[in-house]
């Protein structure tokens, strides 16, 4: 790991100094409007604090050692004073900002990393679900359209599927559902960090409402016929569609295609015999309305609080983060447990008298998670940099968006910054799926 993070930091250095203007303190002060002698001064200032002046291999071990808890001590002027073994690390201070690139770092990080976190498990747990699916159902209906739906979802840019969300479900031109960018509002800072009634009977309705929403969609999926559970989707979809069309436009050609598409694809999902699709959806669909009529008979006013408006915040960038990976770990997920499942151990535990559910998940499920640990490695990296452009349309103040804004600045030490925290994570990624590996397999094993 060490040796591949300076090279990565090499690289990156490397590309700065040897792009036009390179580093220097010239290139800084050139676009800002100072008077000569300030701007000479600030000058001087650069290239003692930072060494500037120097050769660019002599700057590169400068900044090593700035960053490196051991190694010699620069005082505030540029000059070396002793070695030590914990001087501390110092990663400079940002040109742009004019604070140090520590603090920049530990603001922007963590939302990085928060929507990292919850990316991640959506991927896994989406992908797996619809893979294993596929891989036992194979050359079904569910395979063929849940391949062609992943596929087309793959196809579809980040910033084209980001701009369309903020376009269609944030803007007063069409449904205004969530907020255009940012991760809290101004209000949030100073709300509660939990949703607050204003009266005692508004929750007890709230929780009545969505108890009862939710529970009677989920018995209706696994309960009721398919005609039934069919038909009651397509009128729920179609009324949907319906309202939606209204809150755009009075047109009725609208309200007749709203109401159509909705209709389909609800009674799609109403009719699947994926059991776990179907109780899923059909449960967020009862809790949806309950919370819709819930809000509709509240007498007291309501404050979402702090954490329900972040969740609301993060429902678009999320979605922007994660519908690409569904498709590229659907289908290794499916080849994988099709493998295996073929495989003579698998045959062998049907032999005995294993269930084909046990077999499925004792024994072959278990063998296909190497793939998906490969893949895991690289998941965390590619949403990094997706990060970069969803945290900009977005306008979310993230480690991507900083990056945007230091590499335009040529921000020095904010770039090399930021790369080597990037590429700690991404390091750090294959270390954990390398430990993976031989908790996955006890045959693996790294003596």
């Amino acid at each position: 790991m060490v040796p591949t993070l300076l090279g990565i930091t090499l690289v990156v250095f490397s590309v700065m100094a040897f792009s036009p203007g390179g580093l220097s303190a010239q290139s800084l002060v050139d676009d800002q409007n100072l008077e000569p002698q300030a701007k000479k001064a600030l000058q001087d200032y650069y290239n003692r604090r930072y060494g500037l002046d120097l050769p660019a291999p002599v700057q590169y071990l400068r900044w090593l050692n700035n960053v490196s808890p051991i190694g010699f001590v620069i005082d505030e002027n540029g000059y070396t004073q002793q070695f030590s073994l914990w001087k501390g690390s110092d990663l400079g201070t940002s040109f742009r900002y004019g604070r140090p690139v520590s603090e920049l770092l530990k603001e922007r990080v963590p939302i990085t990393l928060l929507l990292n976190i919850i990316t991640i498990p959506l991927i896994y747990i989406v992908a797996i679900a619809i893979g294993v699916r596929a891989a036992t159902e194979r050359g079904s209906t569910f395979d063929m359209s849940a391949s062609a739906v992943m596929l087309a979802l793959w196809s579809i840019p980040t910033m084209l599927a980001g701009i369309l969300l903020i376009g269609f479900f944030a803007s007063n031109q069409y449904w205004p559902w969530f907020p255009a960018g940012g991760l809290s509002q101004r209000e949030a800072l100073m709300m509660p960090f939990l949703p607050h009634w204003e009266h005692v009977s508004d929750v007890a309705m709230f929780g009545l409402f969505v108890l009862v929403g939710t529970a009677v969609f989920i018995f209706i999926s696994r309960r009721a016929s398919p005609l039934v559970r069919t038909s009651i989707m397509a009128f729920t979809g179609g009324f949907l569609g319906v309202v939606m069309a209204t809150q755009v436009s009075d047109g009725l050609l609208l309200k007749i295609i709203m109401g159509n598409m909705l209709a389909f694809i609800f009674a799609v999902v109403g009719y699947t015999r994926y059991t776990a699709l179907r109780v899923l959806f059909m449960g967020l669909i009862g809790l949806s309305l309950g919370v819709a009529a819930a809000s509709a008979f509240q007498t007291g006013k309501f404050v979402p609080g702090f954490l329900l408006d972040r969740m609301w915040h993060l429902v678009l960038p999320i979605l922007c983060l994660s519908y690409g990976g569904f498709a590229f770990l659907a289908k290794l997920t499916r080849s994988s447990v099709l493998e295996n499942l073929q495989a003579d151990y698998a045959r062998t535990a049907r032999a005995k008298g294993v269930t084909e559910h046990e077999v499925l998940w004792r024994h072959v499920f278990r063998n296909s998670l190497l793939p998906l640990i490969t893949v895991s490695a690289t998941l965390l990296p590619g949403l990094l940099g997706g990060s970069v452009i969803v945290e900009s349309l977005f306008s979310i103040e993230g480690m991507g968006k900083l990056a945007v804004e230091a590499v335009k600045g040529r921000d020095k030490e904010l770039v090399l910054s930021i790369t080597l925290i990037s590429g700690l994570l991404t390091l750090a990624g294959y270390l954990i799926a390398d430990i993976c590996y031989a908790i996955a397999d006890p045959r693996i094993s790294y003596d």
